[in-house]
């Protein structure tokens, strides 16, 4: 089982309207690192959901139910969607700042190369940002 984060404006697509939905293609990425990463996610793969903007936090969990397939967003050849459904949300929010400040966090692909909208996270990281949001 892989790890991952996604990330959202939340004008765009927001926690709330994935909850509403229950399920979503998680389309409209257009670029080649993520596109990797999309492609490396499987059914079952844990999911972090975050809000990229003025909020920049962790708010909740999904998991994948559909490997990647062509992006019904893109007229281009190549582009790739999964199929998420949402999870649980976390109690509270896990903001960035408080993952910059974080020793086992800090060196997450999300803080090193924060324009990435899809990146991989380890389980240890996983695991320390769900029981940061249960607190």
């Amino acid at each position: 089982m892989n790890y991952w984060l996604v990330k959202s404006d939340p004008e765009t697509y927001s926690w709330e309207d994935f909850r509403k939905e229950k399920v979503t293609s998680w389309d409209g990425i257009r670029n080649y690192a993520a596109r990797i990463h999309l492609k490396a996610m499987k059914k079952g793969d844990n999911i972090l959901v975050y809000h990229s903007g003025g909020e920049s936090a962790v708010l909740g969990t999904a998991k994948v139910t559909k490997e990647y397939y062509d992006d019904p967003t893109s007229e281009e050849v190549g582009w790739v969607s999964v199929e998420l459904k949402a999870e649980k949300p976390l109690k509270r929010i896990v903001t960035l700042k408080e993952i910059k400040a974080d020793t086992l966090l800090k060196h997450m692909v999300l803080v090193k190369i924060s324009r990435l909208s899809v990146s991989p996270v380890s389980k240890e990281e996983f695991e320390k940002i769900i029981s940061l949001g249960s607190e």
